[in-house]
């Protein structure tokens, strides 16, 4: 009985400390997975100043090719049968702005229009590791006061709160439960019970 009641206390402060660290969860699932949208708008706001630059270029290369009577890919075919290696180079480095330009665009097109929840997904596949490393260098953290970010702050609180209780506290609880199920039972009776 007084063993019992010794607990007592204890029992009281590990459940304050639960509830802390609830609230602790809920706080760092909110402020980690409000950055997601946040993070893909900077993002955008690089792609789109990347794809800027890339259509100023091509229209540069466009011009050089409308000043000398031909369009853009047959610029492109002129150069690439040349025989100076140089020309060649400069046939690839007009395809490759071409490429650029329209990869940039498609991105661009597809993070922008994506529903709210498929977002993150359609973001991961266009992603450009550059563009995301010169993101990533300038960001700084921020809660974004949009329905967005509100949805995904509710997302990180439930994930972050699910993994706790799900993957940690449920286990050990069980595992605690098992442990003292075992040494509550006298001398012999496991042993029984296999059988």
């Amino acid at each position: 009985m007084n063993t019992n009641s010794g607990f007592h206390p204890l029992r009281r402060v590990f459940a304050a400390g639960e509830g802390l660290l609830d609230r602790a969860l809920c706080i760092v699932g909110a402020v980690l997975f409000a950055q997601t949208p946040e993070f893909i708008q900077q993002y955008l706001q690089r792609l789109g100043g990347r794809l800027d630059e890339a259509r100023r270029q091509l229209a540069q290369l466009n011009d050089v090719a409308v000043k000398s009577g031909m369009t853009l890919d047959q610029l492109v075919a002129d150069t690439a049968s040349s025989s100076d290696p140089a020309v060649v180079r400069l046939g690839g480095l007009v395809h490759a702005t071409a490429s650029r330009v329209d990869s940039l665009a498609a991105a661009d097109e597809a993070i922008r229009h994506a529903s709210l929840f498929t977002r993150p997904f359609v973001f991961l596949r266009h992603f450009d590791p550059s563009i995301a490393r010169a993101t990533a260098s300038i960001y700084r953290p921020a809660v974004p006061t949009t329905l967005e970010g509100l949805l995904y702050a509710l997302l990180g609180m439930l994930i972050l709160l699910c993994a706790y209780h799900y993957g940690v506290k449920y286990p050990v609880r069980r595992a605690w439960r098992a442990r003292a199920a075992r040494r509550a039972r006298p001398p012999g009776t496991a042993a029984a019970n296999p059988s």
